[in-house]
């Protein structure tokens, strides 16, 4: 059971500063290198690939672009890897923290596995199958279609998965798994076409996890607890299992296995748990202007919703009680309005819409955060503050 004798108490404001500096949101920049932002927030959600280049250089150290955060994927020796993280969606990750990231994954009891209607044994075989054909190559999603089935056997080519007015093969309802077991990555672009290829590629000597380690097993999903806790705790093991789209229970069971390396805090009297020794908190108060752009980390994965989202935030901002499909305007490490940018050329509308009226001061600092997403994004802003008329994902 949870030890929860004699909690230190902190408040929810101290919670805000200390998540802000951690994500290196109190001031702009100051996260480093992409690698040790991605590795500091264990992952940025990268579905939508402008967004993700916005959430990571929005950290970085200095006057960092979207193109530096290019460069960290796709350069000569690529420090970041496009890869299947949390809950199956793709993140882009530390190169550097793939091995932890695979094992640890790999280990999760996962919505994944039941959801693919496939067997245990028809998952290995397609993952095994995956692995050999991106070996030392990166092909398209129909070039892997017809290596797995070559390797596999017609079974994997049925086209039994619906997506999007169309029926995919069977073996694609393994895709995430196969990413999760470090079996593929996302590769360079080929033309208009994505590419998978082996992680190998990325990280020399990377092997994908070929079967049960209990071991390993154990010391990487404890390295994922304490890196989740360092960036978004203080935490509960439900809301753990919610970024992680795992079983509740089997997460209380984790956070027990941790034993004294992790402690109780109550946040103005619920409980929460951080890293054993990193129950300090910051004496300035939580201060900012930030525009946080779609399923940035902060906004997925910070609980609890009714706090990081209060009162009418949650309507405006939450779908079905998901964070990120909006934009969202943050105050005081508090989520208050939603934003939309329109691009044209080097032109960027920016729209933003406060749920409250903004004093002079924090006009004054939207400004800012409005010209600095500028100069991230390489183009030339303009700010209007009004209604936000289109809908998630727009």
């Amino acid at each position: 059971m949870l030890s929860t004798s004699s909690p230190v108490q902190v408040t929810w404001r101290e919670v805000r500063s200390r998540r802000l500096a951690r994500h290196s949101l109190a001031a702009p920049g100051g996260g480093g290198t992409a690698a040790d932002v991605a590795s500091a927030n264990c992952g940025a959600h990268a579905q939508v690939m402008s967004a993700a280049e916005l959430s990571v250089a929005t950290r970085m150290d200095g006057d960092a672009t979207r193109q530096d955060v290019r460069e960290a994927l796709r350069g000569e020796r690529p420090s970041l890897v496009k890869a299947h993280g949390p809950r199956g969606t793709i993140h882009l990750l530390a190169a550097r923290d793939l091995p932890m990231w695979t094992r640890a994954l790999s280990a999760v009891p996962s919505v994944l596995t039941a959801r693919s209607g496939l067997t245990a044994e028809q998952i290995d075989e397609i993952v095994r199958a995956v692995a050999d054909a991106l070996d030392g190559t990166a092909l398209t999603i129909a070039e892997l279609d017809e290596a797995v089935v070559e390797r596999t056997g017609p079974w994997a080519g049925e086209r039994v998965m619906p997506a999007f007015q169309d029926m995919w093969p069977r073996w694609r309802q393994a895709l995430a798994l196969a990413g999760h077991r470090g079996a593929l990555c996302y590769g360079p672009n080929r033309g208009r076409s994505l590419t998978y290829t082996s992680p190998a590629t990325v990280l020399p000597g990377f092997r994908p996890v070929r079967g049960p380690e209990p071991d390993e097993e154990q010391a990487a999903l404890a390295e994922l607890v304490t890196r989740y806790l360092h960036a978004y705790g203080p935490v509960t093991p439900q809301e753990f299992a919610r970024w992680l789209a795992a079983p509740a229970g089997w997460a209380v069971r984790l956070f027990e296995s941790m034993g004294e390396r992790i402690t109780r805090v109550d946040v103005d009297g619920l409980p929460g748990w951080v890293v054993a020794g990193d129950t300090g908190v910051s004496p300035e108060p939580p201060g900012g202007v930030r525009l946080l752009p779609y399923f940035d980390a902060y906004t997925v994965g910070c609980h609890p919703r009714e706090r990081v989202f209060p009162g009418r935030a949650a309507e405006r901002a939450l779908a079905r009680g998901q964070g990120g499909n909006y934009p969202v305007l943050l105050v005081d490490g508090t989520v208050a309005g939603v934003w939309h940018q329109r691009r044209s050329g080097r032109r960027i509308e920016v729209t933003v819409e406060p749920l409250d009226d903004l004093s002079p001061a924090l006009l004054s600092d939207l400004d800012r955060e409005v010209e600095r997403i500028g100069r991230i994004l390489e183009g030339v802003p303009r700010l209007t503050v009004g209604p936000v008329t289109v809908g998630p994902h727009a």
